[in-house]
């Protein structure tokens, strides 16, 4: 991964702070975007904090352009921003929930896809990792408008794949199942936090498909379930 340029969104979230920091360990040049997000967290020459709102079409224009302005290029996209809304069955379910879980795992991905692929394109070996959820192909009652979202989010993926090998780039989305970050304790404070997925285990995955090694991975959803 030396030298190479790595956009990771969600930089300094939960699992986001150890994808940047493998990706930095790895020797990547890293670029973190976040809505709040500061350069003096993480403590490496090799990083870059910018400040991003993907929640719409112009704010992935304006990160992607800021980005090349100032490196020239693109080569790997890791991300790993995402919401959760759950606790109703679908009859109860109402609009602004399904509307804000696909507002949050799916049309900010595509935005941010849609302004990044042609740079990814240009690299020749661009790399696409996204994380999405076990709930896309196991959901659970009382979730479905965030399965729902992150289902799409893997056929959206999955299509970027398709449409882009003829220039060696890839797409992959993870599937984890609950990560053991530190808001997903604080949720579910009588879970057995041992049987949870670690976020460096995903991170290193990441870096994996991310790097030469990976190059004949394409178009997978892999799932990273734990111990659960």
């Amino acid at each position: 991964m030396k030298d190479k340029i790595v956009l990771v969104t969600g930089a300094n979230g939960g699992l986001g702070s150890s994808v940047t920091q493998a990706f930095l360990d790895a020797g990547a040049i890293v670029i973190g975007a976040s809505r709040n997000i500061r350069q003096s967290e993480f403590d490496s020459a090799t990083f870059t904090a910018i400040s991003a709102d993907l929640s719409s079409g112009q704010g992935a224009r304006e990160l992607i352009e800021e980005l090349l302005s100032k490196f020239g290029r693109l080569d790997v996209l890791a991300y790993t921003v995402g919401g959760f809304a759950g606790g109703s069955a679908i009859a109860d379910t109402d609009d602004p929930t399904f509307q804000n879980m696909f507002d949050v795992n799916l049309y900010s991905t595509f935005y941010l896809l849609r302004a990044a692929i042609p740079a990814l394109r240009q690299s020749q070996a661009g790399r696409v990792i996204a994380i999405g959820s076990r709930a896309a192909v196991d959901p659970g009652a009382n979730v479905g408008a965030y399965s729902a979202s992150k289902a799409a989010m893997v056929s959206l993926i999955r299509t970027v794949a398709l449409e882009n090998q003829d220039v060696g780039m890839t797409a992959n989305i993870i599937l984890p199942g609950t990560i053991d970050t530190a808001a997903n304790r604080k949720a579910m404070p009588k879970a057995d936090f041992s049987k949870w997925v670690q976020p460096k285990s995903i991170a290193s995955l990441m870096v994996w498909l991310a790097s030469e090694a990976g190059k004949d991975v394409n178009g997978a959803a892999i799932p990273v379930y734990g111990s659960a």
